[in-house]
C-alpha cells in the first residue's frame, strides 16, 4: 500500500529540515492532535499512539543529507516506511512530501488507509512547525 501527502511548501532551508527530520525527537512536533503518547527511546527510535490506535515504534533506517529521512516501523507485525522527500526550492524554501509504504493484507489496507492517509497528512501540515 503506497500513500502520499499532499507536497508543502516550508520557508526553511533544506538542510535545516533534514537536520529536524532526522533528530526524531522533532516528530513530536508534527504529530496530530489526536496523539496520546509519545517517547523517545533512543538516538534512532521513538514510540508513539494515537487515539484509537496501537501505538506504533518508528526507527531512522536511511538519511539521505538535505533530501530524504526513511523511517521504519521496529515491529514485524506492520511492516511499512515513512519517507520524507525534501526539495530546496531556494536557499530559505523547501518542498516536504512524506510517503508510506506498507505491505499489508487487503483486509488490514482497506482498515488503515484511512486513518494513516490523515496522519502523514497531518504530519506534513506541520512541518512548518519544526
Amino acid at each position: 500500500m503506497n500513500l502520499e501527502s499532499p507536497k508543502v511548501t516550508v520557508e526553511k532551508s533544506s538542510k535545516y529540515l533534514f537536520e529536524s527530520l532526522a533528530d526524531i525527537k522533532n516528530f513530536e512536533k508534527l504529530m496530530p492532535d489526536t496523539i496520546s503518547k509519545f517517547e523517545v527511546l533512543g538516538d534512532d527510535i521513538f514510540n508513539f499512539g494515537l487515539k484509537g490506535m496501537p501505538e506504533i515504534k518508528l526507527r531512522l533506517t536511511q538519511k539521505t543529507p538535505n533530501s530524504q529521512v526513511v523511517l521504519n516501523a521496529a515491529s514485524d507485525k506492520l511492516p511499512f516506511s515513512l519517507i520524507a522527500n525534501i526539495d530546496a526550492i531556494s536557499d530559505n524554501s523547501s518542498e516536504v512530501q512524506l510517503l508510506f509504504d506498507g505491505e499489508f493484507n487487503a483486509m488490514m489496507a482497506m482498515m488503515i488507509k484511512g486513518p494513516i492517509s490523515k496522519f502523514i497528512e497531518s504530519l506534513a501540515l506541520n512541518m512548518h512547525k519544526l
